[in-house]
């Protein structure tokens, strides 16, 4: 049956758009389909990435706990090299840092810290920079050590920082300078901290006097 009038118009009307729009819009459908199929491929990427990176993660912790440091350095710097934007990555080289440090191995124990500062989040951060400045400090790389430290700058590492920092400076000598430390560590330490009276303890024994607890 042939067209009426009206519907030939029509379709003359689409034929005329399709020839002046078509092409543009073909290439318009076919990139928004290209775009979710790589957000599609993106994702399963990812996952996949994070999975390889959990198994070799654990065999790095399982190598951690059989103190086999040689094999958790090995594992760490593989997940660094393969999947170093993963959580992952940080997270195994702040236990290999541990393993090298315990194994007396104290430059692969910055090598490994110094890699999360550059690497990690904020947070990884300023837990790498201060054990970083304790094995530097163990070095008796006082200046490097308070280098170290200068990038911890989060407010709820404060207390660790003025601590480390107080060991630095107790250990050049400058005790007026590690009494402000220490003090500085207490006033921002928590009240149920543990770790309070070790600070006090430190304090004190360079001549210092813990201040009065608040009722």
């Amino acid at each position: 049956m042939a067209y009426d009038l009206e519907e030939q118009e029509q379709l003359a009307t689409i034929k005329a758009w399709w020839a002046k729009y078509g092409n543009l819009t073909t290439w318009v459908v076919i990139a928004g389909l290209a775009a979710y199929s790589g957000w599609n491929g993106w994702n399963y990427y990812q996952r996949n990435q994070a999975a390889q990176a959990s198994v070799l993660f654990d065999e790095l912790q399982s190598a951690a706990n059989a103190k086999d440091n040689a094999k958790v350095l090995r594992v760490a710097s593989d997940i660094e090299s393969k999947f170093g934007s993963s959580s992952y990555a940080a997270l195994g080289a702040l236990t290999a840092a541990k393993s090298a440090f315990d194994a007396n191995d104290l430059k692969s124990a910055k090598a490994q810290l110094e890699w999360v500062v550059a690497h990690g989040n904020d947070e990884q951060k300023n837990v790498a920079a201060i054990r970083l400045a304790g094995v530097l400090l163990d070095e008796k790389a006082y200046d490097a050590a308070l280098k170290a430290l200068a990038g911890a700058a989060l407010p709820q590492f404060k207390s660790a920082v003025e601590d480390r920092k107080g060991d630095i400076l107790a250990a050049q000598n400058k005790l007026e300078d590690a009494r402000k430390a220490y003090l500085a560590a207490l006033e921002s330490a928590d009240k149920k901290n543990p770790g309070r009276q070790l600070i006090q303890l430190k304090l004190e024994s360079i001549g210092g006097t813990a201040p009065e607890e608040k009722a």
